[in-house]
């Protein structure tokens, strides 16, 4: 290594430490799902939201009472009363009626 190379390196070598303490910070920004559960008999959870239609896509499988679930109110989207949803058993994303959420806070 030459002299001239050493103010590169060392430059370098402080992006990529830059890169890895920003990219360590956003990962612990992510919002957690306020904890709610399934209050009406069953709700059918869709996959996607369609604006072209409007409406949901999709059909994922039927929620019943109960069931937990998350929606971060304010930060998660409801589009003509279909709120985005956390399923917490399978761990996957999608839509139900957001009249079918409930008990905030009960787990």
């Amino acid at each position: 290594m030459t002299r001239k190379s050493a103010p590169f390196l060392l430059t370098a070598a402080a992006v990529t430490g830059a890169v890895l303490v920003a990219g360590t910070q956003a990962a612990v920004a992510v919002d957690v799902p306020d904890h709610a559960i399934i209050i009406c008999q069953d709700a059918t959870m869709y996959e996607n939201y369609n604006f072209s239609i409007p409406g949901p896509v999709n059909p994922l499988r039927t929620l019943a009472y109960g069931n937990k679930v998350g929606h971060t109110r304010g930060k998660h989207p409801v589009y003509n009363g279909w709120a985005s949803i956390q399923d917490f058993g399978p761990n996957d994303w999608g839509f139900v009626r957001y009249e079918c959420l409930g008990g905030w806070g009960s787990w």
